[in-house]
């Protein structure tokens, strides 16, 4: 059981990742970016997750430099964007990652989504990424078990996690039973359902009962549900307070209750359903 922000889980490469990261979505206003990467870093987070497409890797290097914790002790992720798919664009997009996050390497390298009829194509350009070391890690975001099989058919090399849309009303049970079963970490991106699940009758009693806010008792949940989680923020305060879940424990009844709430429901994009024009590509 997670007791610290810096607790880890071990990928199926013996790499390590820390339980909880600072997602930044969106989060394109330099003050405000660098503001949430040192702050989550001076509360403890040892983990920022990115993407080509979010348009800040520069300003997360930027921000990790600024913070003073030295680069070998965080945990980087970014990821190679639709457009970019394909063997060899793949390995240009992700020469231009490090190129702007001014690094030699990233810790973990995902396929932003499975575009059909490229993502294996792709995947064979992480592999190759990953041999050469400039990824100490490479996964996919958004796969589901039929993706995640033609990459196992085709491939050298299984993905090590696999990024999804995760919350309790789509906590996904058939995709975390496979992955546990192929010794792939799922991770929740958008574990709060962008704030829609906070007047949840269950969330709120949780609440009361430990005095914890619905964000932190949804994402005590994540950790007890095996989960690495990537919440975003870019205030101080709520930073540190979604970093402030180890030190009280819900029950197993709790978490199943609370599991139990699935309907299904995504805010995201339905990765069966998506194409390049499916994002305005």
């Amino acid at each position: 059981m997670a007791k610290s922000i810096q607790d880890v889980y071990t990928l199926a490469n013996g790499v390590e990742i820390p339980v909880m990261g600072l997602g930044v979505y969106k989060n394109v206003d330099e003050t405000e970016l660098e503001t949430a990467v040192t702050s989550a870093l001076e509360f403890g987070y040892r983990h920022i997750d990115t993407a080509k497409v979010y348009k800040n890797e520069k300003g997360v290097g930027k921000a990790i430099k600024k913070s003073g914790v030295p680069r070998e002790d965080i945990f980087v992720t970014t990821k190679v964007w639709n457009t970019d798919q394909g063997y060899e664009k793949t390995l240009k997009a992700f020469d231009e990652s490090l190129e702007a996050l001014d690094m030699d390497y990233v810790d973990l390298y995902l396929i932003h989504w499975p575009m059909p009829g490229t993502y294996v194509e792709t995947w064979k350009a992480l592999e190759k990424i990953y041999e050469e070391g400039r990824a100490r890690a490479i996964g996919v975001s958004n796969f589901n078990p039929h993706h995640l099989q033609d990459i196992f058919n085709e491939c050298d090399i299984k993905p090590m996690l696999n990024q999804v849309e995760y919350h309790p009303h789509l906590a996904q049970p058939e995709l975390k039973k496979f992955c546990e079963a192929h010794d792939i970490l799922l991770e929740a991106w958008s574990p709060l359902k962008r704030g829609r699940m906070f007047d949840e009758p269950l969330i709120l009693s949780l609440s009361e009962k430990y005095g914890r806010t619905p964000a932190q008792i949804i994402l005590r949940w994540d950790v007890q549900t095996g989960v690495s989680t990537i919440p975003k923020s870019v205030s101080r305060d709520r930073v540190r307070e979604n970093g402030s879940i180890f030190d009280f424990t819900l029950t197993e009844e709790e978490v199943g209750e609370i599991t139990a709430l699935n309907r299904h429901e995504r805010v995201g994009k339905d990765p069966d359903k998506v194409t390049l024009e499916t994002f305005g590509d």
